[in-house]
């Protein structure tokens, strides 16, 4: 298994209890102990649960956040970023900002973006994808 960043559709798996999701999970903390999100997600979560004031989540997910890899944007994280969002644009195929921005952080720290998304993060060169939540464990 290789370093991941987990996108938001599949926290948000993880913390609706989707099966696969969770042996994913529990698969990737035996091997690397914390599971890597960036900052990016961390505010489409938080805000998504502050917006429906869902306050026995909110606590969930600040402790998940508390004992896991919250990774920050970078100068090079962010100039990645911005190539894919020219490149993209170039296509006719733009990306929205925040999966542009979560895709960036990936490619700046070669890890495997983990995504539901595939339409979206497919198209992005270099990018390594997996989907956890129709993957069986060890495939």
């Amino acid at each position: 298994m290789k370093p991941a960043l987990i996108d938001t559709d599949i926290l948000s798996l993880f913390f609706r209890g989707q099966p696969q999701v969770i042996a994913h999970f529990a698969a990737y903390t035996r091997e690397y102990r914390k599971i890597n999100f960036s900052i990016i997600t961390y505010y489409e979560i938080l805000s998504g649960l502050k917006h429906r004031d869902a306050q026995k989540q909110l606590a969930a997910f600040l402790n998940f956040a508390a004992d896991n890899n919250l990774v920050l944007l970078t100068k090079e994280s962010v100039t990645l970023s911005a190539d894919i969002y020219a490149n993209t644009r170039s296509k006719g195929t733009p990306i929205d900002d925040i999966d542009v921005l979560i895709a960036g952080v990936a490619l700046a720290h070669e890890w495997t973006l983990v995504t539901h998304n595939q339409r979206h993060f497919g198209q992005i060169a270099g990018l390594a994808t997996e989907d956890w939540s129709v993957m069986e464990v060890g495939t």
